[in-house]
């Protein structure tokens, strides 16, 4: 049997200011057309299928969309909410859509009950582990349940309870596993390193489709692994390969995995250097659509350097002058105080503006002007 993993759609993100919708059926669009080109039977997400509970209108279209046009494939949908959905939300209606094929596993009552898929005279039985805190977790099952460990450990543990050993056996989870790699766009799941879960919780597992973290990967063995998400969210996954995994299952639940690629509407880059050597390269640059950050060098100060760029990287997301941090050559050291204060950056902008510099007279009295403003801030 083989079936496409995937995960942390993320639907409705915004990116800085920009909304991604388009950008996210792009990507999508791509991972339907390796359902059909490769006749999977079956598709996996594995959580964070929107990036808020209550996600936007333009979300939701794209949901009703995608899963629309995978119904008419005839292939089945398995989902579970993860931390940035609301699970009573995204499983609406989840049993009458189970009779269309697509199956929202979003409460405990749904996770002790298998979607048994039959595909090539091979049966597989398909589990979903929602999202859940702690909390949730000792009050539904009134266990003594502190940590996102112990909680995924029980989780686990009645899973196993009513799954037969001998059957192939799939679960899916939405968790951050001990060692693996996050990145800036992910939200926390607790504060202090208590959300870590080792992979040891998901022993007896044929293969263990996991959401959450953005980065492709695995953990403890490659068939416990993260598709990670469809589209890199922040400048920090700049070197990230998105795409989706394509698993293929024997009889014996050994695992043959693909990692498919997806190429983004616009790709993600930090671009670094002067102003003059950002907009000389955005004028040659074949991808100056790409959603991009840019650190200046310059050690001076530069007027309207965001609407300069933008004329040849219209995405211009984020913009840093690390340049004015340190003089031309120096490396700043932590907490050090700006090489260039008030007074130096004052007479960057004034000349080029006037285009000519301060006279003496105009200097002392900026410095006076800096110097009574200073006063009135200690007061």
């Amino acid at each position: 049997m083989k079936f496409i993993h995937t995960s942390d759609w993320h639907l409705g993100r915004q990116f800085a200011s920009r909304l991604l919708i388009e950008d996210q059926e792009y990507v999508l669009d791509q991972m339907i057309a390796y359902l059909e080109q490769y006749q999977v039977q079956a598709l996996l997400v594995s959580g964070d299928v929107y990036d808020r509970s209550v996600p936007p209108v333009s979300a939701v279209a794209l949901l009703d969309k995608t899963l629309n046009r995978i119904a008419q494939l005839n292939i089945p949908v398995i989902m579970i909410p993860g931390n940035h959905d609301s699970a009573r939300r995204l499983g609406f209606a989840a049993q009458q859509l189970s009779a269309s094929g697509v199956h929202i596993i979003a409460d405990f009552e749904q996770m002790l009950k298998p979607v048994i898929i039959n595909a090539n005279d091979e049966q597989i039985a398909f589990y979903g582990m929602p999202f859940n805190d702690p909390e949730l977790v000792r009050n539904y099952f009134q266990e003594p349940v502190n940590s996102y460990e112990a909680a995924h450990c029980l989780l686990a543990e009645k899973i196993k309870q009513v799954m037969n050993p001998e059957s192939v056996n799939v679960l899916l989870a939405h968790c951050f596993l001990e060692g693996a790699v996050n990145s800036e766009s992910e939200r926390p799941l607790s504060i202090g390193g208590s959300d870590v879960v080792p992979h040891t919780v998901f022993d007896g597992f044929d293969y263990v489709a996991l959401g959450h973290l953005h980065a492709p990967q695995y953990k403890g063995a490659e068939h416990i692994r993260y598709s990670g998400s469809i589209l890199k969210y922040s400048f920090s996954e700049q070197f990230h390969n998105k795409g989706v995994t394509l698993v293929g299952l024997d009889a014996n639940g050994q695992a043959n995995i693909q990692n498919l690629p997806l190429k983004p509407l616009h790709d993600v880059r930090t671009l670094e250097g002067t102003l003059a050597d950002i907009v000389e390269m955005g004028r040659q640059d074949p991808h100056a659509h790409d959603y991009v950050l840019v650190k200046l060098a310059d050690t001076h100060a530069v007027l309207d350097p965001v609407g300069k760029i933008r004329e040849v990287y219209p995405n211009v997301l984020q913009l840093e002058k690390p340049g004015l941090y340190r003089a031309e050559g120096e490396v700043q050291a932590p907490g050090q105080a700006l090489k260039r204060d008030e007074y130096d950056l004052f007479c960057d902008f004034f000349e080029q503006v006037a285009g000519q510099a301060l006279s003496e007279p105009q200097k002392q009295a900026v410095k006076a002007v800096i110097l009574d403003v200073r006063k009135e801030e200690q007061a």
